[in-house]
């Protein structure tokens, strides 16, 4: 018999993505489209009850670094398992096109220095079947994968396609070279980029220590990079900077998008060295955005924080001499050796010189770093920390991170926040997710593989704000929905999906809301070349939906590949837009 639908979710609460009270209505979908929201009498080829459950739109994560995996895997996980539906990589100004064969090894460093992706997961998992960045689209666009994907036009692969040496040693941009560096950033969108990413962070250096080749290009250079997407009608940029000097910065942010009129969004995160200079920030965002400019920032709703453990990159002990003893050997032998009194007792007794690493991170920062526990918490007390830990026991700091890294046979983890929690708390992730011109965002999914495990920004938003909070205020769960669906969507340009309404694209979610849960950061061995990377994985998200087809019930892949890569900016549904 010929069904009126494909799908029809039946009896949800849906939060439909506009930010309004959740209501219960069917979703019904045909095509890969929503055709109908409310009380549906017709049947659907496939129906899911989700009477007692959230419906929604499909998450749209806008900053991820996916753009090595994506070219050899389908799966964008841990992103997928944790409903999101779009993905948009290339960001802070890092990825693999525009490269020449010359180059290959150059971007390889710069990402594993970036986004700590090793340099053999990359060597060899990447094919490039690519130099210029339209062939690198052409090369993704041939691949299905469990979300959409859309890319983004790295500065840090453009400045070194252009100018060589020069450009990698952070020599000033010719004329000519802007010139060349416009041409092609045009080129790019018009192939069908989202836009252009930039750095100018000290913390984006490649693996042997050099500073991203973008750190100090000058304004001219990204003025007339801004103007090539402003030739072309199209794109968004996209920056992550220290601020170092605030004003100027921001104030050359905003002359970008006065003359060249294309979207910026930039990250915002409260450090922790200048713990309200996010206020002032925010302040001159509104004054820009109540002039009328499209300025967003992106912001994160809990701590950045590293992870230390005896599987991942770094642990406290990796600068220890001692350490460095075994540190070589297979992990099994390592954490035997580990556990031995004699050595254990070595270890501990040895005074080790503490230098900072990864982010100006200090391994041994025992006031701030907390035990990484099966349920995360990701706003813990100060009576928490390592340091607090010892104190109540009597021992020292370092001997309670050991005992727990041995735990979980020797997978035991720390958590060391260095962003967002400035003042011990999430109170300014709070004042973040409330404005009005910010927007959530920096999971950095498919990234910092043995350091940082934050693809999972999405779920802990919905947990944590709206439901689970217990030191401060929560958030409308609907609000928190709209922000990382339909605003995101926005953002970048993709004004066809992000809202449970007719015409529309079918990426959706039905959520066990009340059964929702994280699980704690795990390491898998499943990158190319047996690589190591941070996962983490979720429960409560009953089913996924990319164009109409379920992508995950449970958690678990159904086998459907729906996703595309995504040529450009996608425009409203011809059936909204005509309303």
């Amino acid at each position: 018999m010929d069904r009126a639908y494909d799908l029809v979710i039946r009896g949800g609460l849906l939060a439909d993505g506009t930010g309004a009270d959740a209501r219960e209505a069917d979703v019904g979908v045909k095509d890969g489209r929503i055709v109908a929201v409310g009380r549906i009498a017709g049947a659907g080829a496939e129906e899911i009850d989700a009477r007692g459950k959230l419906v929604a739109p499909g998450f749209v994560d806008i900053h991820t670094h996916y753009d090595g995996q994506a070219t050899w895997d389908q799966r964008m996980q841990p992103s997928s398992w944790h409903g999101v539906t779009t993905v948009v990589m290339g960001n802070c100004g890092v990825g693999f096109a525009p490269c020449r064969a010359e180059d290959h090894g150059r971007l390889i460093r710069l990402m594993e220095g970036v986004e700590d992706i090793p340099f053999p997961v990359l060597a060899e998992g990447l094919p490039w079947n690519w130099e210029s960045y339209p062939e690198y689209l052409d090369s993704l666009q041939s691949r299905t994968f469990d979300v959409d994907i859309g890319a983004q036009l790295p500065h840090a692969a453009l400045r070194v396609f252009v100018m060589g040496e020069r450009g990698a040693n952070r020599e000033p941009a010719t004329e000519a070279d802007i010139h060349a560096m416009a041409a092609i950033a045009k080129r790019a969108v018009e192939a069908g980029a989202l836009g252009f990413s930039t750095s100018r962070t000290l913390n984006h250096r490649t693996s042997d220590g050099q500073p991203t080749p973008t750190l100090t290009a000058a304004e001219d250079e990204l003025m007339g990079i801004a103007m090539g997407l402003s030739a072309a009608g199209r794109g968004v940029l996209q920056f992550v900077s220290d601020f170092a000097d605030a004003e100027a910065e921001f104030a050359m942010m905003r002359r970008l998008v006065e003359r060249s009129g294309r979207p910026l969004s930039f990250s915002l995160l409260q450090g922790h060295a200048a713990p309200d200079g996010y206020k002032r920030l925010l302040t001159w965002l509104s004054e820009a955005t109540a002039a009328g400019l499209p300025i967003r920032a992106q912001v994160a709703g809990r701590p950045v924080g590293v992870l230390f453990g005896f599987e991942l990159t770094l642990n406290p002990f990796s600068q220890s001499e001692i350490y460095q003893e075994i540190a070589g050997l297979p992990f099994d032998q390592r954490i035997a050796r580990l556990r031995d009194p004699a050595f254990r007792a070595r270890l501990l007794a040895e005074d080790v010189e503490v230098r900072r690493g990864f982010a100006g991170v200090a391994p041994r920062n025992w006031g701030r770093m907390f035990l990484m526990g099966e349920v995360p918490d990701y706003e813990p007390p100060a009576d928490r920390t390592v340091e607090a830990i010892a104190a109540a026991r009597g021992v020292d700091p370092a001997e309670v991170a050991l005992d727990h890294m041995l735990s979980n046979g020797g997978k035991g983890m720390l958590y060391l926040p260095f962003l967002n929690y400035g003042y011990g708390d999430l109170a300014p992730s709070y004042e973040m997710l409330q404005h009005p011109d910010c927007v959530p965002g920096l999971s950095d999914g498919g990234a910092h593989v043995g350091l940082i495990c934050d693809g999972s920004f999405p779920t802990s938003n919905l947990i944590h704000w709206a439901r689970d909070r217990t030191r401060g205020p929560k958030l409308r769960l609907e609000s928190l929905i709209a922000g990382q669906t339909r605003r995101t969507a926005e953002t970048v340009g993709l004004m066809d999906r992000g809202l449970v309404a007719p015409g529309y694209r079918a990426d959706l979610n039905v959520i066990d809301f009340d059964r929702l849960k994280l699980f704690a950061p795990q390491v898998a061995y499943d990158l190319p070349a047996g690589g190591r990377r941070l996962i983490q994985r979720a429960e409560g998200y009953v089913a996924t939906i990319v164009a109409g087809a379920v992508t995950y019930r449970d958690g678990e892949p159904t086998g459907a590949l729906p996703g595309r890569l995504l040529r450009g900016a996608q425009a409203v549904p011809a059936a909204m837009a005509a309303e």
